[in-house]
């Protein structure tokens, strides 16, 4: 009988340990160690996570605010994806020398190339610190208590202790039930290394994007530099690689199904709690119409991108951006409504009431989930418009975006007087310059143009300017190209030239900021109040829903939100099955680069030297009995920021680097399944071959410890 109690208790671990979750290292002592034993790991907590010796974390940055990296060498070595040193690699790109589509390696240290701006930020420690940022809130109104909490925050980062070259970062978890301290160390000096060309890092970019199978060589190579005393400095030809705590040894010793994995890094944001009502309209309202707009935005870009090289390198990072979570959103949409989620939400919510009722709680949380209902269907316009405002001038509308920000300059001059006023308009100018240097009036025009057609016909009748009702949008965009000085750097310049009132005049006078100014004046009078007001209430709402899951479901499996963070997550290689009769293995070969291979194709194009690998199957140490594994796929629970991400084995060696998701599976932002949620990660072995074997860079490969199925390296 014992013998039986303790199966039950494997089988149920195992079973839950797939249902996802974002872990908090310092937190895995207990539950999720005892998960991950069960799963295969072979190392512990306290090797993942320590403040007294090296650990993993301590190889584990946050890179450039958006991505992941990971230590591979004791010379500050790092290793990242391709998408996430694409910025970089444009910046140093020309025609005369195109790193994107030609690659890029140093071969020695000094031709490593320095990325102005860049940053590398790691973990030292991390602290509950939740009694000190609620102190003082308990009898306040929302607003209040919101603004008391910023307050407490801002003089903890500055009084709790840490060393001079530190900075305490301040995190909220459980929707403000906790907080948390980061103790971090954030590097500046930061030289790309090397980058395969994109026909390898992107390829079958846009097709193949948020799908399986992939065959995509995501990744690049970076080297944080440090002062003398191997600490946080700018850039200086006297600094020195950095030496960190902890550099991961590489494992080629092969992979398998079911075989255990781990994924550490800073997932940008996820929101696994929210009630039915938000899923229902993300899936029938918000994501539908934020998939429309860049649409029609990607169309129009993509038409110069394939004409004219020149523009393709112009828009290349934004083209990439806009849609990598256009594509997303439509798996999002599909995994939600495959997995039923709502349903399963609506399922919770009745189980949840149930309880409430149970434990006598009627009165503290008895309410919650009329209260959500009430305030989504409330929000409902107000949202609508919100998505429609973020995509057509926030983040699609490049002469919109200019002119929201010249929008603010007046707003600025209004509310803080002529010196705010000066200091901003000296920032622009001087930040605009790379903004114009990757602009073309004639794309944004095409972009404009379509926007405006959809915003003017799409969005809620009932906030939507006059002079926008039945406009002629191609009209419109031929007039504010034509006349307005916010299509060139220099036009900005001299239209930004004089006092502030003198520039004012001139801006209103401007076609292009009128434009913006009557979009924006709409929504900040119409839409914004309401909208925020509401929200407030939503949030208030999911602050206590959050609170009473936690107590009502004591030995739930509960992880907090990501809030790009260093967390971890953990799972098992393994297939899936999307649809009815197919059925996907978890490997993906170089095989399938070659199925693909379209010559001079815009997305499917691959370097005659990598063909010529293919060919004489010249795949050194990294092939498997005449094949090279390039990507595979796990149930690890990853989303935006895990990008670059070190995929570990049993023992806590690097395997590989999380760069995506199944498109079926993007909807474990909202919701994790386990049945069609994956993640997807590059094989090192196909990483280490392309540094090895196509770019011959073995000045790289000697710096690395490589762990063979006999040996170590």
């Amino acid at each position: 009988m014992k013998f039986l109690r303790l199966l039950l208790l494997l089988f149920v671990i195992q079973t839950q340990a797939q249902q996802g979750g974002m872990w908090i290292p310092s937190l895995l002592k207990g539950m999720n160690e005892d998960e991950m034993k069960s799963l295969g790991m072979k190392i512990t907590a306290e090797q993942i996570y320590s403040i007294n010796k090296s650990s993993i974390k301590d190889g584990v940055p946050q890179f450039d605010s958006k991505c992941t990296a990971e230590v591979i060498s004791d010379k500050g070595l790092i290793l990242t994806n391709h998408h996430c040193g694409y910025d970089a690699i444009q910046n140093h790109s020309t025609v005369e020398h195109d790193y994107l589509t030609d690659g890029y390696w140093a071969y020695k240290m000094e031709d490593e190339l320095l990325n102005k701006g860049m940053i590398v930020s790691f973990v030292v420690r991390i602290e509950d610190v939740t009694t000190k940022v609620l102190d003082g809130t308990a009898s306040l109104t929302e607003a209040e208590k919101q603004k008391k909490i910023q307050e407490n925050i801002a003089t903890l980062n500055k009084t709790l202790p840490k060393e001079a070259w530190q900075d305490n970062v301040i995190k909220t978890f459980y929707y403000g039930n906790q907080y948390l301290r980061f103790v971090t160390e954030t590097f500046k000096d930061i030289r790309l290394v090397g980058a395969p060309p994109s026909s390898i890092g992107k390829f079958a970019d846009v097709t193949d994007n948020w799908v399986w199978p992939r065959h995509t060589g995501d990744f690049s190579l970076f080297r944080i530099y440090a002062d003398k005393d191997n600490r946080p400095a700018e850039y200086s030809p006297d600094n020195v690689p950095y030496k960190s705590k902890y550099f991961f040894p590489i494992s080629i010793k092969g992979l398998k199904e079911n075989d255990f994995t781990m994924v550490m890094g800073y997932p940008g944001t996820t929101q696994e709690y929210l009630p039915s009502f938000a899923i229902e309209q993300i899936v029938n309202n918000i994501d539908p119409t934020k998939i429309e707009l860049r649409d029609v935005t990607l169309k129009a870009q993509d038409g110069f991108m394939r004409k004219d090289k020149a523009i393709k390198i112009q828009y290349a990072a934004k083209n990439q951006t806009i849609a990598n979570a256009w594509k997303k959103w439509q798996g999002e949409i599909k995994g939600l409504k495959k997995s039923n989620a709502i349903g399963a939400k609506q399922k919770f919510e009745k189980e949840f009431q149930e309880k409430v009722i149970k434990t006598g709680k009627q009165a503290e949380y008895g309410t919650l989930i009329s209260d959500f209902e009430k305030n989504y269907a409330e929000i409902r316009d107000y949202a609508l418009a919100k998505a429609f405002y973020d995509e057509t001038v926030l983040k699609n509308g490049e002469i919109l975006s200019v002119g929201s920000k010249l929008y603010q300059l007046e707003q600025l001059y209004q509310t803080k007087g002529e010196q705010a006023f000066n200091d901003r308009r000296t920032t622009l100018v001087n930040g605009w310059g790379d903004f114009y240097a990757e602009f073309n009036p004639a794309v944004d025009q095409k972009v404009f143009e379509q926007l405006i057609d959809i915003y003017s016909k799409k969005y809620p009748k009932q906030f939507l300017p006059s002079s926008f009702e039945n406009v002629n949008a191609q009209n419109l965009a031929s007039e504010v190209f034509t006349k307005s000085k916010l299509v060139s750097f220099d036009k900005v310049k001299e239209l930004l030239t004089g006092d502030a009132k003198t520039v004012l005049e001139q801006l209103n006078n401007d076609k292009g900021f009128q434009i913006s100014k009557e979009i924006i004046d709409a929504y900040l009078k119409n839409v914004a109040p309401k909208y925020d007001e509401i929200n407030l209430k939503i949030t208030a709402t999911q602050r206590t829903y959050m609170k009473a899951i936690l107590e009502l479901f004591p030995k739930g499996r509960i992880f907090p939100d990501a809030n790009s963070t260093l967390r971890v997550t953990y799972g098992k290689i393994k297939g899936y099955k999307p649809n009815d009769a197919v059925i996907y293995e978890p490997f993906s070969y170089l095989d399938g680069v070659i199925e693909k291979y379209i010559p001079g194709d815009y997305e499917f194009d691959a370097p005659k030297k990598l063909i010529d690998l293919y060919n004489a199957k010249d795949y050194g140490v990294y092939g498997v009995k005449g094949r090279m594994p390039l990507d595979f796929i796990a149930t690890n629970h990853t989303t935006g920021g895990n990008s670059g991400s070190p995929a570990l084995d049993a023992n806590g060696n690097l395997i590989g680097l999380n760069f995506d998701r199944v498109w079926e599976g993007t909807m474990s932002d909202l919701y994790y399944s386990p049945d069609i949620c994956r993640n997807i990660m590059v094989d090192i072995r196909y990483v280490l071959f392309i540094i090895d074997k196509y770019a011959e860079a073995k000045n790289l490969i000697n710096e690395l410890k490589i762990i063979t199925s006999t040996n170590k390296k």
